[in-house]
């Protein structure tokens, strides 16, 4: 079993109801990620994304980098939710969708990266545990870029996002 970063986008009226009714989000987000593991549709079009497993490594780096909004966990718990997989699921504002998806259009995978040896990832125990050499600081090079493109659409439509670890 892997632990893996889920992301939902919602709408203001949808965030309003997983705020009364975590129940319901939990329903909401299981079927769209059921229907969109069929359909596959592109980040930028897409309801639901997934950075697998390379959330641990994500969030290291973005930690290390200062990034201003917590897009690997979120930032408000869902009141009363109960536990999602690995703790309940939290959510990110619209205005804190708005201000991820601008910087992380600004950032580069190479700047991240940049100075961070791997076996300061084995260290400080990143999940999963892969850090054996410098190239495996590449493994996380796309999954970034689809994650801007999910977060620059989700802005774009005025979405909030709903942040959880399953």
């Amino acid at each position: 079993m892997s632990m893996n970063g889920e992301y939902l986008r919602l709408t203001t009226e949808e965030l309003a109801r997983a705020l009364e009714n975590p129940e319901w989000a939990w329903e909401f987000a299981d079927e769209a990620q059921e229907r969109e593991d069929e359909e596959e549709p592109a980040p930028t079009e897409a309801r639901c994304f997934s950075t697998f497993q390379a959330w641990n490594l994500l969030d290291f780096l973005l930690r290390r980098a200062s990034f201003p909004v917590d897009v690997v966990h979120g930032e408000e718990p869902i009141p009363n939710a109960d536990d999602w997989g690995y703790g309940p699921p939290q959510y990110l504002t619209a205005d804190r969708v708005h201000l991820a998806a601008d910087r992380l259009h600004e950032l580069t995978y190479d700047a991240l990266i940049r100075g961070v040896d791997h076996t300061e990832l084995a260290t400080a125990g990143v999940y999963p545990r892969i850090w054996d050499s410098p190239t495996s600081l590449e493994w996380a090079r796309d999954t970034l870029a689809s994650l801007t493109e999910f977060f620059r659409a989700a802005a774009s439509a005025d979405h909030a996002v709903l942040v959880w670890l399953d």
